[in-house]
């Protein structure tokens, strides 16, 4: 096919009217259409009515011919009272426990009557729920899943850890205050609305700065351009590997999540083990910026900042590694170089990264045709997807704890959010750019491109079977943004040496792992190249768990492949185009 239809299919659905996500060039009725879901988008805060309402249709319908269906939950109800009537009486221990992540219900005052009786009765109708909620033949399976999400959304809403009388830790606090704590939650609640209402939320005090506490790592910026700024961290040993390590973060976030404290810094801890690293800070995006799309990002972010590392440094080879969605675009780079015969990469390092979306875990619960066009178009009318509109996404995933508990804590118990270095990077997002991330999530995140062959760069697809660098991917046991088992799926679609770890943790504590982190622990497997596929839950069951960091792994997998250590090269390289021009962090990091 020639290569401007390749191009024109790969971003012909990218859109639903002429023009894009511009405003140029579109008729008044594609206009109007398009208005009109931007400003219902902006009610109900980017979600999709219709995609909603489909899903309940969807499974109300096949539950009404499910009568075998009917008669399990009936009979699942019935036992569930059962069993809260013998714990009433006291014949049975407590039947029901809640989820791992769920923390509502950790206080002690919860194991006494009456409030026992009450988290058990909500637990009950919780199990009552997710049973009913399960998949019906003949339904979409992604139905059901949906309704569930919606049901526990409003179970959560409902859920006596939300009402004063009914959780003895919110009666606790207030007999300790004095009444107190319901003033200081009403300020915090009078604080956090008006900030909402003004557009401009009040960060709360912090101990941790950018640039003095947090992010830093010494260094200088040594390339800028419209999207990122790349640094080039100062040598903190007399002699360094040859090969530098050429960080990719995600566009996401702001870069500095793997460069926290010096303690639990990622990229502080590589360069104390001999490495010269390079780490690129992205911009903030604006509404100008609406027509970037992942191909800039490639192309000015990736392919950008690895020529300047291969002008400063003047090494063959260049370790590379990406988080998050800086992995997949790293994977895009990679493969992209592969086919063009580009051998510069010496290791791939994918961190939570992933290349595969069949299995993407909760977030495929916001992506249909229905709820992208609805997005798209409230990104259409914005130019970006606001920062605070993508964490709502994130936070409605696990709603019992990132939402209900920090409520109740701040609201009706007047307790300020606590201040850790992570939470003040978590409030420090980002936007996108309209057409980037609708063209990331129909492209990869939908329809699934890149390892279905269909992703093109340059108007040719590329492919990870090209891949010829040894890779060391790393999942985490609790991600709900990339689930270890949809990052594990590198193996199977790669034919490279390559080492998986599994690490204790979520999709930013996990990785945030330092040497010394109480409770931490991993395991690790190799896979070389021509060996069969093992699929990830026969892998778990035979890789062996250590104690301890990942980080230590990994930097022996790099000293494996790494020379003979040599001077620490300048920083910079002036006579290049490469002076140093500002401090690290840079300039970006501080866009708001």
């Amino acid at each position: 096919m020639p290569r401007d239809d390749i191009s024109t299919r790969q971003t012909s659905r990218l859109a639903d009217a002429p023009g894009g996500y511009g405003r140029d060039n579109l008729h008044p009725h594609d206009t109007l259409d398009r208005a009109t879901r931007a400003a219902q988008a902006r009610v109900t805060g980017g979600l999709s009515p219709h995609a909603a309402w489909a899903a309940w249709a969807d499974w109300a319908t096949h539950m009404m011919r499910a009568p075998g269906r009917q008669m399990a939950v009936a009979e699942r109800a019935v036992q569930n009272g059962w069993k809260l009537a013998r714990h009433a009486a006291g014949l049975a221990e407590a039947p029901f426990a809640p989820e791992r992540t769920d923390h509502r219900f950790t206080h002690e005052g919860w194991a006494r009557p009456p409030f026992a009786l009450w988290q058990q009765a909500f637990l009950a109708t919780q199990d009552v729920v997710d049973l009913a909620t399960e998949p019906l033949r003949g339904a979409r399976p992604r139905s059901a899943e949906r309704v569930r999400f919606m049901a526990r959304q409003t179970l959560d809403a409902v859920a006596p850890s939300n009402v004063p009388a009914l959780n003895p830790e919110i009666l606790e606090t207030l007999r300790e205050t004095g009444g107190h704590a319901l003033v200081d939650g009403w300020r915090n609640w009078q604080a956090d609305v008006l900030g909402e209402l003004s557009g401009e939320p009040v960060a709360p005090e912090s101990r941790f700065r950018v640039g003095e506490t947090l992010a830093c790592t010494p260094g200088q910026v040594v390339y800028r351009n419209e999207i990122m700024e790349l640094i080039q961290y100062s040598p903190q040993t007399e002699t360094v590997h040859p090969e530098p390590v050429l960080i990719v973060p995600a566009w996401i976030m702001k870069y500095y999540i793997l460069d926290l404290q010096p303690q639990n810094s990622l990229i502080n801890w590589l360069v104390g083990q001999g490495y010269t690293v390079f780490a690129i800070s992205w911009f903030n995006p604006t509404a100008e910026h609406r027509d970037l799309g992942l191909e800039d990002y490639r192309r000015d972010g990736v392919m950008a900042a690895l020529d300047a590392v291969s002008a400063i440094i003047e090494a063959p080879k260049v370790h590379a590694c990406g988080y998050c969605l800086g992995g997949t675009m790293l994977s895009i780079a990679a493969a992209a170089m592969a086919r063009d015969g580009d051998d510069r990469l010496a290791s791939i390092t994918l961190l939570a990264a992933q290349t595969d979306f069949a299995e993407a875990g909760e977030l495929l619960l916001f992506v249909d045709d229905s709820q992208l066009a609805f997005l798209e178009d409230m990104m259409w009318d914005q130019g970006t997807l606001d920062s605070r509109q993508m964490a709502g996404a994130f936070q409605a995933l696990r709603a019992e704890d990132l939402i209900w508990t920090r409520s109740v804590g701040r609201y009706l118990m007047g307790r300020e959010d606590p201040d850790a270095d992570i939470l003040v990077w978590n409030r420090d997002a980002t936007r996108m750019p309209a057409r980037m991330h609708g063209e990331y999530l129909r492209g990869l995140f939908m329809e699934n491109r890149l390892t279905s062959g269909r992703y093109a760069v340059d108007g040719r697809v590329v492919a990870l079977r090209d891949l010829s660098a040894p890779i060391f991917a790393v999942g985490t046991e609790a991600d709900h943004i990339a689930p270890w088992r949809s990052v594990y799926k590198a193996k199977l679609f790669t034919d490279v040496d390559m080492h998986f770890v599994l690490t204790s943790g979520g999709h930013n504590g996990g990785i945030v792992s330092e040497p010394g982190h109480r409770g931490r622990r991993y395991r690790v497997g190799h896979r070389p190249p021509g060996a069969l596929y093992m699929d990830p839950d026969t892998w778990l069951d035979h890789a062996e768990q250590k104690d301890g960091s990942w980080w230590p792994e990994w930097g022996a997998w790099l000293d494996r492949l790494s020379g003979d250590r040599v001077a620490p090269p300048p920083m910079g390289a002036p006579g290049k185009g490469y002076a140093p021009l500002a401090p690290a962090p840079g300039t970006y990091i501080f866009q708001t």
